[in-house]
């Protein structure tokens, strides 16, 4: 008979004994789609507050369980948290004493640029973004440094300098700098035993005809969102009536290259989605909502981002839609929802008005409001193109 994960950790447990008080833990690897390391045990209505996504097949040291969701150790000073159902028991791993770093191979083909960092086991990692100057750091957990080798080749176009410091006993951090101000997107993951990190280039003409756009019509199918006080439609409803009129607009402008999460009512997991746009790789998304808040006279307009890289494209579309006459309800960052946490491309989630309040919501039901939205967006991505040239 199969134990479930948790019973065998249990029994793992009552084996530690005053004559062998060397700490209990179970051996597992990442499973499922997009596991996430969680800072904590925190919940709001979006989850709780995400370190970021990992590959599969990651080795975790599991130390703790709460209901729902693993401790996993990621090195002597840190620990995250992960749900159950994205970790299984991996019991023919022995653990090493310790775990490597060894030579990083820095290069790019005719798309992106490629930073390939050798490590002895698949071992847990975060990344993220920095400004000023303009960076991508990547710590990696439970590793110590044997790396005397960074070989940079010519073929690099957005990388342009790689280095790390061992900034604790077991934790490697790794610098990415790049040649421009702009953020356009990485992923990160392992192939073989390279931890990989595919860094994307500035397009090299910065106009919708040359550019691949995503557009995501927010909630559908048996995802409805939040409902109307008027016209009593759901919000899966007006985000796709929106989606379309910025799919006009933009055609308007030239661009060739729309990707559409969805055309219909259909039910689209948001997990789904995010898998669905990586492979799809757009070199922006913008995501359309609608607001809601028990206070029926909280209205307005807002932009949401979680990756600092990013954050210029939702300052410049709402500057834009305040152009509309809604009040501003905020540019939010850190934000903990699925469409903003890919690291893989500038993404921008639009909250265009409230449902909630009756006068946002008779701007809302209206086809050339939908419309001017549109083409508010439109020009919002213009300005933050333009400002890169």
């Amino acid at each position: 008979m199969k134990l479930p994960l948790i019973l065998v950790f249990c029994v793992l447990l009552s084996q530690v004994t005053a004559q062998n008080p060397v700490p209990a833990y179970l051996l597992t690897r990442t499973t499922g789609k997009l596991p996430a390391l969680s800072y904590g045990q925190g919940e709001d209505r979006l989850g709780g507050a995400k370190m970021g996504y990992i590959d599969t097949n990651v080795l975790m040291r599991v130390v703790d369980s709460t209901q729902n969701m693993y401790t996993v150790q990621l090195s002597k000073l840190h620990r995250a948290f992960i749900e159950k159902a994205h970790l299984k028991p991996d019991s023919a791993q022995t653990e090493l004493p310790f775990y490597l770093t060894n030579s990083f191979s820095v290069k790019g083909d005719s798309a992106y640029d490629y930073v390939n960092i050798s490590i002895t086991e698949k071992l847990p990692y975060k990344s993220w973004m920095e400004i000023n100057p303009s960076r991508i750091v990547v710590d990696i957990y439970g590793v110590q440094s044997n790396t005397n080798w960074i070989t940079q080749l010519q073929s690099l176009k957005e990388v342009k300098n790689v280095y790390y410091n061992q900034v604790e006993d077991d934790v490697i951090r790794v610098f990415i700098e790049l040649q421009h101000r702009q953020h356009w997107g990485y992923s990160i993951g392992y192939k073989g035993r390279y931890l990989v990190v595919k860094v994307k280039r500035q397009p090299a003409k910065l106009d919708f005809r040359n550019l691949t756009i995503a557009i995501d019509a927010g909630h559908g199918g048996t995802n409805a969102g939040t409902g109307g006080m008027i016209a009593k439609y759901e919000e899966k409803y007006y985000t796709l009536l929106f989606a379309k009129a910025l799919e006009r607009q933009l055609r308007k402008k030239g661009a060739k290259k729309i990707i559409m999460t969805r055309t219909n009512d259909t039910t689209f997991d948001n997990k789904d989605r995010v898998l669905f746009l990586q492979e799809q790789d757009p070199d922006f998304l913008i995501s359309l909502h609608l607001n809601s808040s028990n206070n029926k006279e909280i209205n307005g307009v807002s932009t949401y981002y979680k990756h600092i890289g990013f954050r210029p494209l939702t300052q410049t579309v709402l500057k834009r839609m305040l152009e509309l006459k809604l009040n501003e309800f905020g540019n939010v960052g850190n934000f903990n929802f699925a469409m903003n946490a890919p690291t893989d491309f500038p993404n921008c989630l639009l909250e265009i008005a409230f449902l909630s309040n009756e006068a946002d919501e008779k701007k809302i039901i209206r086809s050339q409001f939908q419309e001017d939205v549109a083409k508010k967006v439109v020009m919002g991505v213009t300005d933050w193109l333009n400002d890169m040239k």
